[in-house]
């Protein structure tokens, strides 16, 4: 894998992040909240009188209590007395908890606010009664959460509204901070390319909350830095759940932005482009403009080779529902109790609500038709092979193909056939495909003797998802790797068709022909008849196919070339 993680692409341009617009927070939806708060406050208040009453002349309810308790796997289980059970102050701060949390929900805080700030406020969340270090003690090592009432509420969001742009510098602070103090590939003083933090797994080996909160915060970052929509607050956690099927291996993600390696003891290497690291000791050396030394302060000078992108960077709302896709599921007619059947090589989404806009749906569908889907009247998608892997490979690197950069152009099923079919393929005849996509070819040749070569990491897991064996490289230096090395009996290929490429891959292809050994390549129509492969061949070409693949008024051809054994 390359070094870099970046590519200069016009609408992914870095961008300033005080030019970042935030909705306010709707002032009608926070008044319903305060009258429910109210409403409920009071039936606490008046179950919590009522009770006092009861209690105070001898109260029945202990009878309910004690005759009602279960057992539970042979032991009693925990009951509280009456007394406690109907405490009107534990109740009321239950309720505050409860609402401050829906408050928070409305608005986009969470999601801004750096994840000390989230670590905050969902530990006095969590205490609403605030906690001491002892009973005796006088302050609170959590401060008790605020009553819900209209002042304090509306000052409060108005605040944290306000500071959002304070929390892009404070999140910055906090990933530098974060970082592991145990690795020298972290420096002391500023941020480099490379970054290691420790913890990101618990003892139970899943993934700890808080300190992929400020991975999530590095990737909120950058995301503004290339003008994206940000990943929600608890979006990595997630992501680090994938990562475990790639232990100790670099991984693409968010588009080429970032790259990930994560290992079993818990321990995340990250690594940006140096232009990144640079914007981000910009913010930095603001907050502590004497700490910083000037070094890091400077633009990075020499130009490093960029690694290529897979393609766009999708929408972070559109990657959280295709990774709510799940095997789809059919429920037998007529049979009771209910019982249901997986439906092989299939994905039916469900990470989404019925509020969720239709456009993203509507994205989230296409690319599960690019990836090889196909619609079911019950909703779900079908597939030939088994895609959930895939559609994680999606998740995690944050794009698709980008058809102008890869030029790829799915081969039409019907000149997939023909050029199969002319390549006459022996029983044992060892095959490849060059540049094969998802397979579009190779579908139609011999399963266990075609070999995939393909660049893209996301069509190479969709080959392997279909049982080809599959080198994930550029052809062109695959082939430099053994030149003039042959392997192959047959090969049939759909080559890239601009800048010349389609001559340039048709020879490399020729070098790994076998003597006697047949090549048949789908060529632009303006090559038909054009001696391309020079002696020592048999060349024959088919007639013109016009208009064949989608979105592309190309005329083609096919090439048959034969080579003649010495």
């Amino acid at each position: 894998m390359t070094e870099i993680d970046v590519v200069e692409r016009p609408d992914t341009e870095l961008v300033d992040d005080s030019a970042q617009f935030f909705a306010p927070v709707d002032h009608d939806v926070i008044d319903s909240l305060l009258g429910q708060y109210d409403a409920t406050r009071k039936r606490i208040n008046v179950v919590g009188e009522f009770m006092a009453d009861e209690l105070s002349q001898g109260s029945a309810i202990h009878y309910f209590l004690d005759g009602n308790k279960t057992e539970d796997r042979g032991r009693h289980s925990m009951t509280l007395s009456a007394e406690q059970l109907f405490c009107v102050s534990g109740a009321v701060g239950a309720l505050n908890s409860a609402y401050w949390s829906k408050a928070l929900q409305l608005t986009d805080v969470l999601d801004t606010m750096p994840q000390k700030r989230r670590d905050e406020w969902n530990e006095q969340i969590q205490n609403p009664m605030g906690t001491k270090r002892d009973k005796h003690a006088k302050d609170y090592v959590i401060q008790p959460l605020p009553d819900f009432t209209e002042d304090t509420v509306r000052i409060t969001l108005g605040d944290l509204l306000r500071m959002r742009s304070q929390f892009f510098g404070e999140r910055v602070d906090g990933i530098f901070r974060g970082l592991s103090g145990e690795h020298v590939t972290n420096a002391p003083e500023a941020f480099g390319k490379r970054m290691i933090i420790a913890r990101v797994l618990t003892h139970y080996d899943t993934s700890d909350h808080s300190t992929c909160g400020l991975i999530n915060d590095l990737r909120c970052v950058i995301a503004k830095f290339m003008g994206r929509d940000e990943p929600k607050y608890y979006a990595s956690n997630s992501l680090i759940e994938s990562l475990k099927s790639n232990w100790g291996q670099w991984v693409m993600v968010d588009g080429g932005a970032l790259k990930i390696r994560l290992y079993k003891k818990g321990t995340a290497h990250m690594e940006v482009h140096p232009d990144l690291a640079w914007r981000l000791n910009q913010v930095l050396a603001s907050l502590h403009p004497r700490a910083i030394p000037a070094q890091f302060r400077q633009k990075p000078k020499k130009r490093v080779k960029d690694h290529v992108m897979m393609g766009r960077p999708l929408p972070f709302r559109v990657l959280e529902i295709l990774a709510g896709a799940r095997q789809a599921v059919r429920r037998h007619p007529k049979v009771w109790p209910e019982r249901y059947d997986r439906i092989q090589n299939s994905a039916q989404l469900t990470g989404y609500s019925i509020d969720e806009p239709k456009i993203s749906i509507a994205e989230a569908e296409g690319i599960l038709q690019a990836i090889g889907g196909t619609k079911s009247p019950e909703g779900w998608f079908e597939f030939n092979y088994s895609p959930l892997a895939v559609i994680n490979e999606i998740v995690v690197s944050g794009c698709i193909p980008d058809r102008v950069a890869h030029q790829y152009y799915p081969t039409p099923e019907k000149l997939a056939r023909i050029a199969v079919e002319w390549a006459d393929i022996g029983p044992d005849d060892e095959c490849a495909e060059p540049q094969a996509g998802q397979g579009g070819i190779a579908d139609y040749m011999p399963k266990d003797r075609t070999t995939c070569i393909e660049i893209s990491p996301l069509h190479c897991a969709v080959l392997r998802a279909k049982g080809f064996k599959t080198i994930e490289t550029d052809f062109i230096l695959w082939a430099d790797l053994k030149p003039f090395t042959p392997e192959f009996d047959c090969i049939v290929m759909n080559p890239p068709f601009s800048e010349g490429r389609a001559k340039l891959h048709t020879e490399y292809a020729a070098t790994k022909i076998k003597p006697g050994g047949r090549l048949v390549a789908i060529l632009p129509a303006s090559m038909r008849n054009k001696a391309l492969l020079g002696t020592g061949w048999s060349v024959e070409w088919s007639p013109i196919y016009e208009r064949e693949f989608a979105g592309t008024g190309a005329a083609v051809t096919m090439l048959k070339a034969t080579r003649i054994p010495t």
